[in-house]
């Protein structure tokens, strides 16, 4: 019986290694490329998507984009929704996508104010800048369980002038971008309020995914929210080059300080990892929170109180601790 030479024998397992089969997977995201995707965009730098059989595809949103309509009919396979607003609408609607992981534990939202505002209360004395999407969602909820008023609010059109030149105003901003901006135009250190440190419990930054895609591949779903929270893990706190080098390519607008300035505020606020994604992992749900939130915007009419709200996300792929020992001790 003849020997197969060595150098055969490792040139076989080579080639087999090399065309081990990638599954192709789109996902899109919301907006331009910035460090609130971060750990997505490091799970496709750095193999980890790739060690799971994945070939990924990150398909950038922008403000003339709407990557979320291409979901439900199959021009992508996952998508990056806002937070579990968007997950009610879609049963609101009866459109057959669910969230299968919840990347940020604590949806960013702020309010910014200027120095001296020391307390959230406050800010019902202001003028607020606000944008639509901001006075049919957060802003119904800040009504309804803080008396804000609605007489004191201008439109936000996403420019920091107005804010800068009323003392007595205060804007809207993510936690992670807004307050660096205002900084550096501004010349003083803002005052910064987390919606979420008062109530506004949101699942934010989700993925979502077809309904179809749950019941017929559950083993790429798996992976795909597997290797995107391991992606977060290598983000936030291990080399975050890879993702952001990637990052600055999609998006060249995106500067290393800003980049920075992100991950230390998502570190500082727990807005990845923090409550139920300690013991749970990254991307962690529970029915509690989701019920917890639900109730609160059925209180605030931002959402109808007769819709089956469990059918917005499932369990089935998030809770199993994957990644913790990635978390440093």
């Amino acid at each position: 019986m003849s020997r197969i030479p060595a150098f055969l024998l490792v040139f076989a397992l080579f080639s087999g290694a090399e065309a081990q089969h990638l599954d192709k997977v789109r996902f899109a995201t919301n907006w331009l490329a910035e460090g609130e995707h971060g750990g997505f965009y490091q799970a496709l730098a750095d193999g980890t998507y790739k060690k799971y059989g994945l070939d990924v595809t990150i398909v950038p949103g922008g403000p003339n984009v709407n990557n979320r309509i291409l979901l439900p009919v199959g021009k992508i396979d996952f998508f990056m929704s806002a937070n579990s607003l968007q997950s009610f609408d879609a049963v609101a609607q009866k459109i057959p996508t669910v969230a299968v992981a919840a990347s940020f534990q604590k949806d960013p939202q702020v309010f910014i104010a200027h120095p001296g505002v020391a307390k959230f209360e406050e800010l019902k004395t202001k003028t607020l800048f606000v944008s639509k999407e901001g006075i049919a969602s957060y802003f119904q909820w800040l009504k309804a369980d803080y008396g804000f008023d609605e007489s004191k609010v201008k439109p936000y059109t996403f420019n920091a002038q107005p804010f800068l030149a009323d003392k007595n105003s205060a804007m809207q901003g993510y936690v992670t971008s807004e307050p660096f901006a205002v900084e550096k135009q501004g010349g003083f250190k803002p005052q910064v309020f987390l919606l979420a440190e008062y109530g506004f419990n949101a699942y934010s930054t989700l993925i979502e995914t077809r309904r179809e895609l749950v019941e017929k591949k559950p083993d790429l779903v798996q992976r795909f929210v597997d290797a995107s929270a391991i992606g977060w893990y290598h983000y936030v706190y291990g080399d975050s080059r890879a993702g952001n080098a990637l990052i600055k390519k999609q998006n060249p607008e995106m500067t290393d300080a800003l980049l920075s300035y992100s991950i230390a505020k998502m570190k500082d606020y727990g807005i990845v990892d923090s409550g139920e994604s300690v013991k749970l992992g990254i991307g962690a749900m529970t029915d509690a929170h989701w019920k917890s939130f639900f109730d609160k915007m059925v209180r605030a009419g931002v959402v109808k109180g007769n819709i089956d709200y469990r059918r917005a996300y499932t369990l089935q792929f998030v809770n199993k601790g994957v990644g913790v020992d990635l978390r440093p001790k």
